[in-house]
């Protein structure tokens, strides 16, 4: 799949929104924090990653309701499989710490060991529950040291499918606003290990929903290199490749992810994706100088679309924290300006109000 014309027809509309980027860093840190050398191919979209997933337990319908609310372009279901293969949002098989199934006698004898993705984990795992048993189980709040006022949600959301993310994504696509989906598949190889491969699964379901087309409201993103290669033969969706500053990709498609950001490693993910998932290191590493993968990939036809924004301090580089309470909120409006001067085309964020907020700041400038 190229993108060159698409990338063309959009140099006038990125121009502008690199000169509003550029503008505004200046406007609030009183200089630029780097300089600007390339444009967005696409006008930035905000990502509401696992919802509003800041305030309100991570995967749960209020947490997507939320995010729609505040205003998120798209909202981001990470995907697993039950026993009898429905797929349902999670940020891991594993859902010892999202969920109060350890205090579910009737299912203590199923927590085990299983190796994932070359790692063990102990645990209880979506694949050994139907969807009724899942049912029956309450989000809780992942992260209750540094978000401990989610925690009062904790044990009033069910775990949902993905057919009820859809659903709410189309509930309110209403009124001329398009509300989109970016799914993740999680662990895929493994899952087609233990026989409930993905790929034909996800992409029959999306269909159905009407979405088959590059125009349509959906990304699929993968940090494995031959799951989206396979779903890039079954349908017209777009697909973002996820790496990561370290390590590589679990099917051992590439080398490393490192390898895959070299000029050439991106023109090879140019042939099967829309656009890279990077993480926030691999563009720019706290305070330091950027790295040239936001040029790099622009040059190779690839948006970039990455991942996490988060206010704690303890995910912020020191110039943007604010004391020294690891989950007190640091400056991370100043986080997103700095990476939106850099070309950055879309962005994941667990506080989608916030990103919202400072995108369309810059869009009305």
């Amino acid at each position: 799949m190229t993108h060159s014309s698409t990338a063309k027809a959009a140099q006038t509309v990125a121009a502008l929104w690199l000169a509003l980027a550029s503008s505004a860093a200046i406007a609030q840190t009183g200089a630029m924090p780097h300089p600007v050398t390339v444009q967005p191919l696409s006008p930035p979209i905000v990502i509401a990653h696992r919802g509003a997933s800041g305030l309100r337990p991570e995967h749960t319908i209020a947490s997507y309701t939320l995010a729609i609310e505040q205003g998120a372009d798209f909202i981001e279901p990470d995907l697993v499989l039950t026993k009898d293969d429905v797929f349902v949002a999670r940020h891991e098989n594993d859902i010892i710490g999202t969920t109060d199934v350890a205090k579910h006698p009737e299912f203590a004898a199923r927590k085990t060991t299983k190796l994932i993705d070359g790692e063990s984990h102990t645990g209880w795992f979506t694949e050994d529950f139907t969807l009724a048993e899942l049912k029956t189980l309450r989000a809780v709040e992942r992260l209750p040291k540094l978000r401990p006022d989610n925690t009062k949600y904790d044990g009033q959301f069910e775990v949902p499918t993905l057919a009820e993310v859809i659903a709410l994504a189309k509930q309110h696509s209403v009124g001329g606003r398009v509300v989109g989906i970016y799914p993740e598949t999680k662990h895929p190889s493994y899952f087609a290990s233990i026989g409930h491969p993905m790929e034909a699964r996800l992409v029959a379901q999306l269909k159905a929903a009407g979405w088959d087309k590059p125009s349509d409201p959906v990304f699929i993103q993968s940090f494995e290199v031959d799951n989206l290669k396979r779903i890039h033969a079954m349908t017209g969706l777009r697909l973002i490749q996820l790496m990561d500053a370290n390590g590589g990709p679990a099917d051992h498609a590439a080398p490393s992810y490192a390898a895959m950001v070299t000029p050439e490693g991106l023109k090879a993910v140019a042939k099967y994706a829309y656009g890279i998932g990077p993480g926030l290191a691999m563009i720019e590493n706290g305070d330091a100088p950027p790295t040239t993968l936001v040029a790099d990939a622009h040059t190779a036809g690839l948006r970039l679309h990455p991942w996490t924004f988060r206010a704690e301090n303890i995910f912020l580089p020191p110039s943007l924290q604010n004391g020294t309470d690891p989950a007190a909120h640091g400056r991370i409006e100043d986080a997103m300006r700095r990476y939106l001067a850099l070309g950055i085309d879309g962005f994941f964020t667990d506080f989608p109000g916030i990103g919202v907020k400072v995108r369309n700041a810059l869009k009305e400038k």
